[in-house]
């Protein structure tokens, strides 16, 4: 399998943009028929996250090591669009129709067969990571909403308890579906594990957003949502060992710092934590009485709210890395900064050029995500996620 051979046809059938995905699709559900109900209605979505995975396949199709732990998520995550192992022949049968459709005469007999022998690995991790996971945890969960509470037009804070224990680490996100959507969307509890394994997920409705929008605006108590494997490393805590952490949030970034803070309130360690919650006016500011509650409760806690729009100085916000790096040096602890793609861009880039280091700032990335199975490997590839099979999921919206 020669790799760089695969790398340069790959970057002459990008080339074709749209119409790659639309070639690839038509022709696996044509010849799959079977296969169109794992993917949404509206496929328009879908169509460039196709080219945007295997792009980063391909281009770390000569670093196993990467490419391994990538595929293993995929393979595991897919379980819950009800992937099977039959599936696999036809989506190489497809994608191998679409390369030798785009690449025509430049198609030959030893890049099929590197293509070939390319998908059949990615095919074999994939579906083996699959059958691995069905020994540790179901495809999805079954919950139930035992609460739901609006706190701003837009954003809706749920309660939902699994019917069975679904473990995960403060930190991690955890894919979300309601039944009537076929989509998925990823959150981060916003708790620590509790007795009742209960999770609390602070919702935002995003433009365009199906997953989203049903949860805000069309769900109620006593609705049932599908719950997927927690996914991500880059929050968790365990980095930082015993330090002093400073907290940077904003918008519903505040949902898996507030799970940090619980777990370092479980823990009972000596920990010194500075927490910093921005947001563009008071009003958005939609679950102040549980900080207040965390300040008032732990000693070791102290909370600073920044508000970025000033009426007596238009034109000019102030984030809440603004304000922490303006009130002290931090370069001590470890930073954990969760928000908007812009907030985490703009926090990163701040705390680079204060002379923070890259190991101790932990974040979900920068720029578009992945969500789901490639978080491991490609927290910075651009895509917004997707809602079939083949990458990620419906973009969060911080």
């Amino acid at each position: 399998m020669d790799a760089a051979r695969l790398k340069q046809s790959w970057s002459l059938v990008a080339g074709h943009g749209d119409e790659v995905p639309l070639y690839f699709y038509s022709t696996l559900f044509l010849a799959h028929p079977e296969t169109r109900q794992m993917f949404p209605t509206n496929m328009a979505g879908q169509r460039d996250r196709l080219v945007t995975a295997l792009g980063h396949i391909v281009s770390h199709v000569d670093q196993v090591d990467r490419l391994v732990g990538f595929l293993q998520d995929l393979g595991a995550d897919h379980r819950k669009f009800a992937v099977r192992a039959e599936h696999y022949p036809a989506v190489g049968e497809a994608l191998l129709a679409t390369l030798q459709h785009f690449l025509a005469d430049q198609w030959t007999d030893e890049l099929a067969q590197d293509w070939a022998a390319a998908y059949g690995l990615i095919a074999q991790v994939m579906m083996e990571a699959a059958q691995a996971a069905e020994a540790v945890n179901p495809p999805w969960w079954v919950a139930e909403i035992v609460a739901h509470e609006r706190r701003a037009f837009d954003v809706a804070v749920l309660t939902v308890r699994p019917q069975y224990l679904l473990p995960f680490t403060p930190g991690q996100s955890i894919g979300v579906s309601h039944p009537s959507v076929r989509s998925w969307r990823y959150y981060s509890p916003a708790n620590a594990p509790r007795a009742d394994g209960t999770l609390e997920l602070h919702v935002r409705a995003a433009p365009g957003g199906a997953v989203s929008s049903r949860l805000v605006y069309g769900s109620a108590v006593g609705d049932r949502v599908h719950l997927a494997a927690p996914v991500g490393e880059r929050l968790a805590l365990w980095s930082a060992g015993s330090s002093d952490l400073l907290l940077l949030a904003s918008g519903t970034g505040w949902a898996p710092v507030k799970a940090l803070v619980e777990q370092v309130a479980a823990e009972g360690s000596r920990r010194r934590v500075d927490l910093y919650v921005g947001a563009r006016s008071r009003s958005e500011f939609y679950d102040s009485d549980a900080i207040d509650k965390l300040a008032s409760s732990c000693p070791w806690l102290t909370v600073t709210y920044v508000v970025g729009a000033d009426v007596n100085r238009p034109g000019e916000f102030v984030s809440a890395v603004d304000r922490a790096l303006a009130d002290g040096d931090w370069r001590s602890r470890h930073v954990y900064v969760c928000g908007s793609d812009e907030m985490v861009s703009h926090a990163v880039q701040s705390l680079a050029r204060a002379g923070y280091h890259e190991g101790q700032v932990h974040h979900e990335g920068l720029g578009k995500q992945w969500y789901g199975p490639a978080w491991r490997t490609a927290a910075q590839q651009s895509s917004e996620g997707l809602a079939g099979p083949v990458v990620a999921n419906e973009r969060r919206e911080r």
